[in-house]
C-alpha cells in the first residue's frame, strides 16, 4: 500500500492506476476506522480494480465549539488495517496540504444541508460538500462509498455530484451496527461506561417508529412527538434532531402512508452527539413486497 501525503504525489499515483486501465473506487473518511469503514472499503474493493482511502480530518466541518481538537486520532492504527485489507492507496494529508491558504470557495447544497443536523450545525454540510469535491478531484475515483449512517450527508454528496455534473458513482452502503444495535461510528469511543449503555436507546427508538408506522401511525408529527418522548425516557439522552422527513428530499411530509420517509436522530449523550437513522416505506409498499 502506497501512503501519499501530497496532491501531486496522489495525482501521479491515480495517473499510473488509470495507465494500467483499472477502475478506482474511493473512500474518503476522518479516520480512526471502525468496522463500518471497513466494509466501504470491501464494497470498493469488490467493485474496482484499485481503491483510495483518504484520512484527513476536515476543520471546514467543523464548528466553533466542537470536536475538531479532540477527534480520534491514529494514523498507524489506521494505516495498518488499512494495508492489512489490501488497500491501495492511502491518502493522509495534513491541513497545509489541503488549505494552502484560505478557502474562498464553498460548495454548499443549502436546501438540504440547513436542516436537521444542519439546523445544530451551521455550515457543516458547506464543509463535508466542500472537502469532498476537492478530494473527488483530486482521486478522480470512478466511484465513491459512504455510510447510510450519515445519510444527511449522503443525499448532499449525491445532489451535488447530479448538480456539478461530478463523474463518479455515489454509492451508500448500510449502517453497520454494533451487537447491541448502535451504529458503528469513531465518536462512539467518547461515551462513558453509562453513556454507552444509555445509548442503546437510540437504535430502540428507530425500531419505535418502523413498529408505530407499521400499525398505522400517518401523522408524522405525531411520531415525531412519540419518539422524542421515547427518547426522554432515558435521563442521559438530549436529542436534538428527532425528525420525519422525505426519503429523497428530505423535506417535511404531511402523510406517512404515501412515500417513504427517513426517521432521522440526533441525539447526545454528555458531550457527544450521535447520529442514527432508519428508511421506512409506506405500509401499502411494505405489504406489496411481502
Amino acid at each position: 500500500m502506497q501512503i501519499i501525503k501530497t496532491r501531486e504525489e496522489l495525482r501521479a499515483a491515480v495517473r499510473a492506476l488509470r495507465a494500467d486501465g483499472r477502475r478506482i473506487g474511493f473512500v474518503p473518511t476522518m479516520g480512526y476506522l471502525h468496522v463500518g469503514h471497513m466494509t466501504l472499503v470491501e464494497r470498493s474493493q469488490a467493485e474496482n480494480g484499485a481503491t483510495v482511502v483518504s484520512i484527513f480530518v476536515n476543520p471546514l466541518q467543523f464548528g466553533k465549539n466542537e470536536d475538531l481538537d479532540k477527534y480520534p486520532r491514529d494514523l498507524a492504527r489506521d494505516s495498518a488495517m488499512l494495508e492489512a485489507a489490501g488497500v491501495d492507496i492511502l491518502f493522509a494529508p495534513d491541513v497545509r496540504e489541503m488549505y494552502p491558504s484560505p478557502m474562498l470557495t464553498v460548495v454548499d447544497v443549502p436546501t438540504i444541508g440547513s436542516q436537521l443536523e444542519g439546523e445544530v450545525r451551521p455550515g457543516h454540510f458547506a464543509g463535508v460538500a466542500t472537502v469532498v469535491t476537492k478530494l473527488f478531484n483530486l482521486v478522480q475515483p470512478d466511484a465513491a462509498y459512504f455510510g447510510e449512517k450519515d445519510y444527511q450527508q449522503v443525499q448532499i454528496i449525491r445532489r451535488m455530484v447530479e448538480d456539478l455534473a461530478q463523474p463518479v458513482r455515489v454509492v451508500a452502503v448500510a449502517t453497520v451496527r454494533e451487537p447491541d444495535g448502535l451504529a458503528c461510528s469513531s465518536r462512539n469511543v467518547y461515551l462513558t461506561e453509562d453513556e454507552r449503555k444509555a445509548a442503546v436507546i437510540v437504535p430502540r427508538a428507530l425500531d419505535l417508529a418502523e413498529r408505530l408506522v407499521r400499525e398505522g401511525l400517518k401523522d408524522p408529527v405525531a411520531l415525531e412527538a412519540e419518539l422524542t418522548a421515547f427518547l426522554k425516557r432515558e435521563p442521559l439522552a438530549e436529542p436534538d434532531v428527532v425528525a420525519v422527513r422525505h426519503a429523497t428530499t428530505l423535506q417535511r411530509v404531511t402523510d406517512l402512508s404515501d412515500e417513504a420517509v427517513v426517521v432521522a436522530l440526533f441525539v447526545r449523550f454528555g458531550t457527544t452527539r450521535l447520529l442514527d437513522n432508519r428508511v421506512i416505506a409506506p405500509v401499502s409498499r411494505a405489504e406489496d413486497t411481502h
